[in-house]
């Protein structure tokens, strides 16, 4: 049997099945998000009820990364007990991000049809959002990419606008307009925002692994923007 052939039937080692499927996930949780912006988008019931399928099969890889590295761990060297490690953060946020997107699709099951639009706008535009935040992640972690992990950071700040947006017409709400299901809106801004907030800490997640460093300590220590903090650190690898 040629070289070839023997390596072709080797199996695949478990740090590399790991990262793999933990790319995987990242797909899958940016198909959920997909499915909640088409779902809110365009009333979809079975777009929406997807999502429960996505949470169960999320929690799933969560169980089995979670394993799969505990076991794998103490038989690999240092930098890719980093990497398992980052793997495993990854899938905690991962399956949470699922459990929020479920939560938004149950808010948005229970007010079907009575959303303003206006907020099916926004809850849309902030779905979409999530889901290029999610696209990044994967591919931020997938090539060592910083560039794309800032392009995550940067994406949380219009997050927070669209929620202050919704808030406003529903809390405040200065106009004095009667609005319709004020309070699963706020539900599932509240879902998408903190799902936003998670996939923030993949990137921050990334950023670690790359650069070695935490972002939110350095942003403290050197009081930068995120941007330009990695600019700096590149510019240094690159002396």
């Amino acid at each position: 049997m040629s070289t070839a052939r023997v390596d072709a039937l080797a199996p695949e080692p478990a740090h590399h099945h790991i990262v793999r499927r933990t790319v995987e996930a990242c797909r899958l949780a940016k198909e959920a998000a997909a499915a909640a912006a088409e779902g809110i988008a365009t009333g979809s019931n079975s777009l929406l009820n997807s999502l429960r399928q996505r949470e169960r099969e999320l929690d799933t890889l969560d169980m089995e990364i979670d394993g799969a590295v505990t076991e794998a761990i103490t038989e690999v060297e240092p930098a890719q007990a980093r990497e398992l490690l980052a793997c495993m953060k990854f899938m905690i946020g991962l399956e949470r991000i699922g459990d929020l997107l479920l939560s938004f699709a149950n808010s948005a099951l229970a007010v079907a049809g009575r959303i303003d639009s206006e907020d099916t706008r926004d809850l849309t535009r902030m779905a979409t959002i999530l889901e290029k935040m999610l696209t990044d992640c994967a591919d931020a972690f997938s090539a060592r990419d910083v560039a794309k992990a800032i392009d995550v950071l940067r994406a949380d700040s219009e997050m927070d606008r669209l929620r202050n947006l919704i808030f406003m017409r529903h809390i405040e709400n200065p106009e004095n307009i009667t609005r319709q299901g004020s309070l699963q809106v706020i539900f599932m801004t509240q879902s998408l925002e903190r799902a936003g907030d998670h996939a923030k800490n993949l990137a921050e997640e990334v950023c670690h692994f790359v650069s070695g460093h935490t972002v939110r300590h350095m942003l403290m220590a050197y009081d930068k923007p995120v941007e330009q903090m990695f600019i700096d650190y590149l510019r240094k690898r690159g002396q």
